[in-house]
């Protein structure tokens, strides 16, 4: 079902959005750091990395899990899903919503992640080898799935509609939203709480990723080790945070006085079937997510007026999805801003393309364009990669990018809101 077929009082739109990345614990202390060219990424902190393929991360700083939810809550939460929480609080708050009792079967959650609770499921692997079975939290199973943050912020609001968690590697938390915006179209709920989170920064992580070549390797310059369309690019940076968005159908935001803040207009994911972790070479996926994003909005290439780019500073990645922009956007590509901002944020796994979508919403309201820091040396000089300083332009449209290793590609398209 495409936008328009869904119904005018059906288009999913955004009311209320949170974010926690290395960049702040706010959406908006996230997006000060993006426009001002800021680095979140430096030494890892959180785990042993002498031994260890690289030493960094973009590790989410100063987080008080307490400051969110009561002390039993935060003794049997991961890190993402506490992540997931608190961004969630801050998107419900922004929108104003409230979760009534004779609404609640009508509001769902939604959750991406790629990897879910790693790290504790990590510490009681820990327990049980060293101290025996008798100390393995009887919270281990629940904390341990990957429906735990779902499952957390589905009691925490009282949402009755459906809950569930979505993996898809890197791409999750784009998936998650697009998901939930068709649940929107289709009338099965009239507003869900959606997103992505992720931390698995453990060294079982930060070693298998080094270990294929993935990760930007050891340096003694962190932030200038995210480098996405630069000829100089290693690898990318693995990082910790979570973005979730309110969805509401029109109708719904309408009837309750909330302000939309950006229409999730398009979405599409597909598949390359091709390789656990490179592209398709000829970006077959990559080029048919992003056509039918554009065709599931009712638009076409020379609509888009920015392009939130996946970018994750990888070989094969950046070429990949600069050959699909160029075949999807043809000379187009050469007069719109593309940017990618894990330059600045790492790569948040399975809550970047969540993340990515709020900044794509904040660029539509604020009509800047965050740079891409470090990309001295563009491997292609005839676009306009945002080097080094944000941009002010006219955004009605942006294509936001999502793609992840196993060949999981999602394309989200968002929209200035009009009545």
């Amino acid at each position: 079902m495409t936008a328009t077929q869904g119904g005018h009082d059906r288009r999913p739109v955004i009311t209320g959005w949170g974010a926690v990345t290395p960049l702040g614990l706010t959406a908006d202390q996230t997006w000060a750091g993006l426009i001002s060219g800021k680095s979140g990424i430096g030494t890892v902190t959180c785990v042993e990395s002498d031994d260890l393929p690289t030493n960094l991360a973009g590790e989410v700083k100063d987080f008080d899990p307490y400051r969110y939810m009561n002390p039993r809550q935060a003794r049997r939460t991961d890190p993402y899903a506490q992540y997931a929480l608190a961004a969630a609080a801050e998107a419900m708050s922004m929108a104003g919503a409230q979760v009534l009792d004779e609404e609640a079967d009508r509001v769902g959650v939604l959750i991406g992640s790629g990897y879910g609770p790693m790290s504790s499921i990590g510490r009681q692997v820990t327990v049980l080898n060293e101290h025996g079975p008798r100390r393995v939290s009887p919270f281990a199973q629940i904390t341990g799935a990957i429906d735990s943050a779902a499952c957390e912020i589905g009691c925490e609001y009282g949402a009755m509609g459906p809950s569930r968690a979505l993996s898809s590697a890197c791409a999750s938390g784009a998936d998650a939203i697009g998901e939930a915006a068709r649940w929107i179209r289709l009338g099965i709920v009239d507003m869900a709480i959606v997103g992505g989170a992720e931390h698995i920064l453990t060294r079982l992580d930060l070693a298998s990723s080094g270990n294929a070549h993935a990760l930007a390797p050891r340096t003694t310059a962190p932030a200038e080790a995210s480098r996405p369309f630069d000829e100089d690019r290693t690898g990318f940076v693995m990082s910790a945070g979570a973005g979730i968005v309110v969805l509401e159908s029109a109708r719904h935001a309408a009837a309750r006085g909330a302000t939309p803040l950006a229409e999730v207009a398009g979405y599409a994911a597909t598949s390359d079937a091709h390789h656990w972790t490179a592209p398709h070479p000829e970006g077959r996926g990559i080029r048919s997510a992003m056509l039918s994003a554009l065709g599931d909005a009712g638009l076409c290439a020379e609509d888009v007026d920015y392009v939130n780019a996946h970018g994750t500073s990888t070989r094969l990645n950046d070429q990949a999805e600069l050959d699909a922009l160029r075949t999807v956007f043809k000379n187009r590509i050469e007069r719109i801003p593309v940017s990618s901002t894990k330059s600045m944020t790492g790569h948040m796994i399975g809550a970047a393309g969540a993340v990515e979508a709020i900044i794509s919403g904040l660029a539509i309201q604020h009509g800047v364009v965050p740079p891409t820091i470090n990309c001295h040396k563009p491997i292609d000089t005839t676009v306009n990669f945002v080097p080094h300083q944000a941009q002010k332009h006219q955004i009605d449209v942006v294509m936001s990018n999502a793609f992840g290793f196993g060949g999981h590609n999602a394309v989200l398209v968002l929209k200035r809101w009009q009545p």
